[in-house]
């Protein structure tokens, strides 16, 4: 499942379900949102394989987002 949640409203603005998501999926995804609603400052997230695989790392590089993992175990 990758859920996306707007930090500072709180608002969700993806949730998608599948049995397994790949990096792909998370930049289809992600490019989805900064081109409906903006290229944020940075993105959050866990230090799941899709998130961090190079492909995507290089991806929001390139679009200027800088990239925030939280702690595992929180």
């Amino acid at each position: 499942m990758l859920t996306i949640v707007d930090e500072f409203t709180r608002e969700c603005l993806a949730i998608d379900v599948a049995r397994k998501l790949t990096s792909d999926d998370v930049l289809e995804r992600l490019a989805w949102l900064m081109a409906t609603r903006g290229v944020p400052g940075h993105i959050r997230s866990d230090n799941g394989p899709e998130f961090t695989a190079q492909v995507v790392r290089d991806w929001l590089t390139k679009v200027g987002v800088k990239t925030l993992f939280i702690k595992p175990g929180r």
